[in-house]
């Protein structure tokens, strides 16, 4: 028996395995199989090119449990090794200094794994103790079994052991006792085994009987399915693809359709890329790329490795450039990775631009299913911006497409304002604002729909980019002042009755949560409604901005601002106003009386106390500036207060208001049932 101590220069290195080198205990089985096969296919290698000229035999890599004796055994009949071997890749860690390395590493030791070949030392991080019982292929060799407690020292000595091939034992320390049970490395070998080059076998395959599981005679084998993108894709068909898919993702819809990736300069990659449906919900989509190299899987989190927009896509993609025991931070740092991540990039967009320009009709019935993932794409990576604003469609509320040049020429002559501006109408509810939709159309005028998780958020993409382009929501304002052609009408009302007939409805409309109304009056003509809600577009804008937008978190806390506009031409204003005046002028004769005798002496105070300094004031004259604005306010008030206890009797005025919030589905509880009651009421 050989006794000895692994080659490193301090005792630190099992707590640094533990520790730093790894943060997922879990890929101590991925190492340890991938050793396994890596044996087996170089076997296979010596006896293809003349090397070995014995009988192969089974080449499977078996992983064997044993819950009593509390070990798992990674067995497989491939090169082997002799002692000498084992002394050289085994007991000599390839680097020296490990205190240096510390020092250096800590934060990110796992950045260094895949150049210092420790993948095998990942067992020790669920293992007290690891054998190695090995015999080489080579002629004349003996079997040796090696043996490791966790501490530098080992032992190396003879074995009985008739095959070629290794059998790594690991002894699951008691801290790591899930590792013993059958379904957690079945999980585990499903996961980072899948498809692997070499079968992995894992017990029996078991069957029904007698109302009980039983192991039946077959192998179990974990990889059965073979990876269909190392295959040419000219030996592939439609089914192969989806039949691959539901392999992969067994409760997602049938994809759109897919890309095949296979490039071996100036880097190597394989795999097929998926389109999923993706209706909302963005984040329901995430992780759904499982990065792989050389067949081995290494991670399904690829934020950061591929741009953020090509996480909903779903697939595979293999790369022997990409490195395996690395950290997801290494990875978004490698050039490598940049660079795959540049060229996926522009495989995806060249693949949606030939299926547009190739069969459009096709492109456009997969639109609804795909723009999420596009409008994603186009607002948070300006390449692909530059690649699909081509290809890209608008959809109007008629469920015509049209692509972002098209729709330009389609509505440019019509709804050019008289400023230049190209104004473009969406809707992000067609039931919701159907009667603004329906007086844009009267007048001619497209409507978008932008009903989509990201349409409006990619609409304010387009007006920065777009040359004297505005887009405007339909319910934003009175259509003819959304795209105005000409001066608006001047009100055909007097100052005294505007401010009358704003304070009769502004008193009126109920409280509604966060939302704030300003009454505004207008001159629309007799034939548009009497009165009708619009939200302040600019508010109304940050606010959708700031859901997806940092920092922008202070309009989400403001309240959402409306006009309730009154059609001052219409018969049912006039005849409120008319009703109003006539029962109000009594009451109010006198407080306007003696309002205008206070706004003249404020005028006149203001003109006189305008020429002084303020420090040349009188306490007197402050005093008396301040009493007059005083009564103004209160008399103001007063008239206010007159207006409001007329209104609050007038059915006329509470159910257009009413009639306006259910519109905009803002009538509810105890304002819609008085609405009710009160709608019967005046039918009788």
């Amino acid at each position: 028996m050989q006794k000895g101590n692994i080659g490193v220069t301090t005792e630190n290195i099992f707590p640094v395995i533990k520790k730093f080198l790894y943060s997922d205990h879990d890929i101590f089985l991925r190492e340890m199989v991938s050793n396994a096969v890596d044996a087996t296919q170089k076997m296979k290698t010596l006896s293809t090119i003349g090397e070995f000229k014995g009988e192969l035999g089974d080449l499977s890599v078996r992983v064997i449990l044993d819950e009593k004796a509390g070990t798992l055994t990674i067995r497989d009949h491939g090169i082997g090794m002799t002692a000498e071997e084992i002394e050289k890749y085994i007991n000599q860690i390839a680097f020296s200094g490990v205190n240096d390395f510390l020092e250096k590493y800590q934060d990110k030791a796992e950045a260094i794994i895949g150049h210092f070949g420790l993948g095998f030392y990942s067992s020790f991080m669920v293992s007290k103790k690891v054998e190695i019982i090995t015999k080489s292929y080579k002629e004349g060799s003996k079997a040796v079994k090696w043996s490791c407690d966790g501490s530098p020292e080992y032992t190396l000595e003879d074995a009985d052991k008739e095959e070629r091939g290794s059998d790594v034992v690991l002894y699951i320390d008691d801290d790591c006792k899930e590792f013993l049970q059958k379904s957690k490395i079945e999980e585990l070998l499903n996961k980072y085994c899948k498809f692997m080059a070499v079968p992995v076998v894992f017990g029996k395959k078991t069957e029904w009987k007698d109302g009980k599981t039983v192991d039946t005679e077959e192998d179990n084998v974990i990889n059965s399915v073979e990876p269909l993108w190392v295959k040419a894709p000219s030996s592939l068909k439609d089914e192969d693809y989806k039949s691959f898919y539901r392999t992969l993702f067994p409760m997602n819809d049938e994809p759109l359709f897919w890309i095949h990736l296979n490039v071996d300069y100036p880097f190597n990659l394989t795999g097929i890329l998926y389109f999923p449906r993706v209706k909302n919900n963005i984040e329901l989509q995430r992780n759904k790329i499982q990065l792989y190299c050389n067949q081995v899987f290494v991670t399904d989190q690829v934020e950061g490795i591929v741009p953020e927009f090509l996480t909903l896509l779903h697939g595979v993609i293999d790369s022997p450039d990409i490195p395996l025991n690395v950290s997801r931070s290494y990875l978004q740092s490698d050039a490598n990775v940049k660079k795959i991540a540049s060229y996926i990039t522009k495989k995806v967009a060249d693949r949606l631009q030939s299926i547009f320009k190739e069969n459009r009709k096709e492109f456009e019935e997969k639109w609804d299913d795909l723009k999420l993932f596009i409008n994603y794409g186009m607002l948070s990576d300006s390449d692909f911006y530059d690649r699909a604003k081509d290809f890209a469609l608008i959809k109007d509320t008629e469920g015509k497409y049209f692509t972002f040049e098209e729709y330009k020429t389609l509505v440019k002559d019509n709804q050019t304002d008289k400023e230049g501006f190209l104004v473009n109408l969406y809707t992000n509810n067609k039931e919701e604002q159907y009667s603004y939709i329906e007086a844009a159309k009267q007048k001619g005028y497209s409507v978008i729909d932008a009903s989509g998780q990201l349409d409006v958020p990619l609409l304010s993409m387009l007006e920065q980019k777009q040359d004297k382009t505005r887009y405007v929501r339909v319910d934003s304002d009175i259509v003819d002042r959304i795209i105005q052609k000409e001066d608006a009408p001047k009100n055909n009302l007097s100052a005294d009755e505007t401010d009358k007939l704003s304070e009769a409805f502004s008193s009126q409309i109920p409280s509604l949560d966060k939302a704030n109304f300003t009454v505004d009056v207008q001159s629309l003509g007799a034939s548009f409604q009497p009165v009708l809600v619009t939200q302040n577009e600019y508010m109304r804008r940050m606010k959708e901005m700031s859901q997806y937008q940092q920092g922008m978190g202070f309009y989400a806390q403001l309240p959402d601002s409306y006009n309730l506009v009154l059609n001052s031409d219409h018969p049912l204003v006039k005849r409120v106003l008319d009703e109003l005046t006539a029962n109000t002028t009594e009451e109010l004769k006198p407080i306007d009386s003696e309002l205008k005798g206070q706004e003249a002496r404020l005028a006149a105070l203001h003109q006189s106390q305008d020429k002084k300094k303020p420090e040349e004031l009188t306490q007197e004259e402050k005093d008396d500036m301040q009493n007059t604005q005083k009564a103004v306010s209160e008399l103001k008030d007063k008239k206010k207060a007159v207006v409001a206890e007329y209104a609050k009797g007038n059915e006329v005025v509470h159910q257009l208001i009413d009639l306006a919030l259910l519109q905009n589905g803002m009538l509810q509880g105890a304002a819609l049932d008085k609405f009710l009651k009160r709608s019967f009421s005046l039918i009788k």
